[in-house]
């Protein structure tokens, strides 16, 4: 049986957010869909996977409500998923400024220009040098894959952002072309906002995130390694196994061999580190960096 993972969001008011999250959470049991997904008064953002014709409904009936919505189809299955997850919430990503955003039926409110891949591209052969691609996902992610040169906030989740950007450290970027970048779009529809009523003056957005310029250019572009995903994959990538053109930045906290798998540290409930390691350190060593040297003999 084909089964597919889908990926998508759309910023629209919504009176009744608990209304909606419960007709999703039927629509999705009744096709045997799993996944996650966050329904706020500003829209809906969601990642299910499940057979491809059960997939094809979800898509057709939720466009009933959310018009015009797109959705990013990717290889993968209901198994990725642990279990169906759909929630009501103030915010669609918790950078936590609810009342900050603002989204009329158009979509946000102040956010910054939507660049297709190509027109990316085509900025940066304008200006060159002066363009900075900021990073809008957690810093972890990056590990394994980002755009040349990118600048990687050090966050460990969303939250974090709205400090990192008053803290002034990125005021040097205000008055450069900053090309916000996460891994769908959807992050950098709040971030662009944020970052423009913060005196950032020339602020764009890839147009379905790292996944569409990732379709587009594959490893031949300006991204540089994997994707980190939030299912049971953990990342992706662009491209055959042996593409030539795939550039390796994942390394193991351990030994430092090339990988891309994260695992969560095996100190629980007490640390809930997410860290990468080869598969023979993992056997060995299931612990991050932090709780192998709290671990080792001598430490305080």
């Amino acid at each position: 049986m084909t089964s597919k993972i889908l990926l998508y969001y759309k910023f629209q008011p919504i009176a009744e957010p608990e209304a909606v999250r419960l007709w999703q959470r039927d629509l999705c049991e009744g096709l045997g869909l799993r996944g996650r997904i966050i329904v706020s008064p500003d829209g809906i953002n969601g990642t299910v996977g499940g057979a491809l014709a059960s997939c094809k409904t979800y898509v057709r009936k939720t466009r009933e409500y959310f018009r015009g919505m797109e959705f990013k189809w990717s290889e993968g299955s209901a198994e990725d998923f642990p279990k169906l997850s759909v929630k009501a919430r103030d915010e669609i990503v918790s950078f936590g400024v609810p009342g900050e955003l603002k989204v009329d039926e158009h979509g946000v409110v102040g956010g910054g220009v939507h660049l297709s891949p190509e027109g990316v591209h085509e900025l940066v052969r304008d200006r060159g040098e002066d363009v900075v691609f900021f990073d809008g996902r957690n810093a972890r992610e990056a590990e394994i894959g980002r755009f040349r040169h990118a600048v990687v906030p050090e966050v460990e989740t969303t939250h974090d952002f709205v400090a990192e950007l008053d803290s002034g450290k990125y005021d040097w970027m205000k008055d450069k072309p900053v090309v916000s970048y996460c891994t769908g779009g959807i992050r950098c529809e709040v971030l662009t906002s944020l970052m423009r009523n913060r005196g950032f003056t020339e602020v764009y957005q890839i147009d379905g995130g790292i996944v569409r310029y990732g379709e587009k250019y594959g490893n031949s572009g300006l991204w540089e390694g994997s994707l980190y995903v939030f299912d049971g994959r953990m990342h992706t990538e662009f491209g055959a196994p042996n593409d030539p053109n795939f550039v390796q930045l994942g390394h193991c906290v351990h030994c430092g061999g090339a990988t891309n798998d994260f695992y969560n540290c095996a100190n629980e409930p007490q640390c809930r580190a997410q860290y990468l390691s080869c598969a023979a350190c993992r056997e060995g060593n299931p612990y991050c960096g932090r709780c192998t040297e709290a671990r080792a003999p001598g430490a305080s």
